[in-house]
């Protein structure tokens, strides 16, 4: 994708402003009900299609934590993301480094040259562990 060509649409732009208001990792669907409410005629294709375009120019993060459907976030310094199987929220953790003998040993496999990791934890919640005593 050709990023320094791709314009910042006043969707785009929109899209990108509620992301980053929310620390919740929304998906697709949750932030169009969001956007929606600043630009009423905006279709959930094009939330879709800028949050892929936000995503692929470096922008924001799109998360596959293996619920089926793909979460997006704009912070995008380092830090993991730990996901309640219970309720399903996700949350930002902080960033460890990897020990430096394995990034070392994941840089050569391959010839394939690492440009960033994603890590997340599967666990429960303060407040779902609270529920179920």
């Amino acid at each position: 994708m050709d990023c320094e060509n791709t314009r910042l649409t006043q969707q785009r732009k929109v899209v990108l402003e509620e992301l980053k208001k929310t620390t919740a990792h929304p998906t697709a669907d949750e932030l169009y009900e969001v956007v929606r409410k600043r630009l009423p005629n905006i279709s959930l294709g094009t939330v879709y299609r800028n949050l892929e375009i936000l995503s692929a120019c470096g922008e924001i993060l799109k998360l596959d934590l293996g619920e089926g459907k793909k979460r997006f976030d704009a912070r995008m310094d380092p830090h993991y993301h730990l996901r309640c199987t219970q309720c399903g929220r996700v949350f930002d953790i902080p960033y460890v480094p990897l020990d430096k003998e394995i990034e070392e040993r994941l840089q050569g496999v391959n010839h394939f040259k690492v440009t960033g990791i994603q890590i997340h934890f599967d666990g429960i919640c303060e407040e779902c562990l609270k529920k179920m005593n």
